[in-house]
């Protein structure tokens, strides 16, 4: 499972005083598909990639195999690197830079980037993703894409007969180690109290299940491993103890965060923290502006529910152009 890294190539931007038709803050599948679909439509999108998160959480994935189109799977800088230079060959601007604030109200929009420059649209499509929340101990940044995992879909299939486990005691953490059972010879969840969180029946579901083992009133302090993950280090909370546990796997599970921050207190959100959107449109509570991908995705979180989601926003932006321009 060998990364690849990701080797943008920028293209010329527009001068910033002219009014585009849309820009898009943030890449990943459902950023790029927006793209794809806006630059198809002639409306020179610009998109403003990021300098650090650009590919979105992919760039972070080894193998794909779940992803239409690639029976023999694809590395997941690899996917993104098409998605990019699909998206570029039909006219997208990319900019591989932070955009620091926005301002959405009104007919036209206002993107301002960390050095101060200002473009400016007439819509706006957020697709800024989500972050997995990490356990932040050693060894864990290092192993992602190595046995460090929080996705039991995308990676579950890589750990066949072997001993895994996950972190965490709610509705998530148990759906990921009973789909895991699928694959793995054990799984054993790891968690800080001595009792779930999850739902009843997603606990019972759990504890009943032969391959399930528990492990409770304690944390990871490291995860052990070289070239690829070896076990991981624990601490029990109750008696102090430290103890090693052999696994090959390590499924991160305690949840995950809606990169939100540009349009708190501007856009209104859900309860689970995405931005809120009409029905199964992209539209936000402000005309013009629209938002796709796990931004407003708190359940699904795949690459392909967050493509389809870029298309959605790209047709609705077309849409929204068309009568404004009636």
């Amino acid at each position: 499972m060998k990364e690849k890294e990701h080797s943008p190539v920028s293209t010329e931007v527009t001068p910033a005083s002219e009014v585009r038709d849309v820009i898009i803050v943030g890449s990943g599948p459902a950023g790029y598909t927006a793209a794809i679909y806006t630059a198809r439509a002639d409306l020179k999108p610009l998109m403003i990639a990021g300098s650090v998160t650009a590919g979105g959480e992919l760039m972070n994935t080894t193998d794909v195999e779940n992803f239409p189109g690639f029976p023999d799977g694809i590395m997941g800088p690899d996917l993104m690197e098409n998605l990019g230079q699909q998206a570029e060959k039909f006219g997208t601007e990319v900019m591989y830079d932070d955009v620091t604030s926005v301002e959405l109200e009104g007919a036209i929009k206002t993107v301002t980037l960390a050095d101060g420059q200002e473009f400016k649209a007439r819509t706006v499509i957020i697709s800024t993703g989500s972050a997995y929340r990490e356990l932040g101990v050693d060894g864990e940044k290092r192993l992602v894409g190595h046995g460090v995992s929080s996705c039991a879909t995308c990676d579950g299939f890589f750990f066949k007969g072997q001993d895994i486990a996950v972190i965490g005691g709610g509705d998530s953490a148990m759906e990921e180690a009973i789909f895991l059972t699928k694959f793995a010879a054990t799984v054993t969840v790891v968690h800080r109290r001595d009792s779930l969180r999850a739902s009843k029946i997603m606990a019972e579901r759990a504890l009943k299940h032969p391959k399930i083992k528990f492990i409770w009133n304690s944390e990871v302090v490291s995860v052990e491993g070289e070239a690829k993950v070896t076990g991981a280090r624990l601490n029990n909370l109750v008696t102090g103890e430290q103890s090693d546990l052999a696994v090959t796997g390590l499924f991160v599970a305690i949840g995950n965060d809606p990169r939100v921050d540009l349009v708190k207190g501007v856009l209104e959100l859900t309860e689970a923290g995405t931005i809120a959107v009409e029905s199964r449109s992209s539209k936000t509570s402000i005309k013009g502006v629209f938002a796709a991908g796990d931004v407003v995705d708190p359940t699904y979180r795949q690459a392909i529910t967050a493509a389809g989601s870029g298309c959605v926003a790209a047709l609705d932006v077309e849409h929204y152009l068309a009568e404004q321009d009636s």
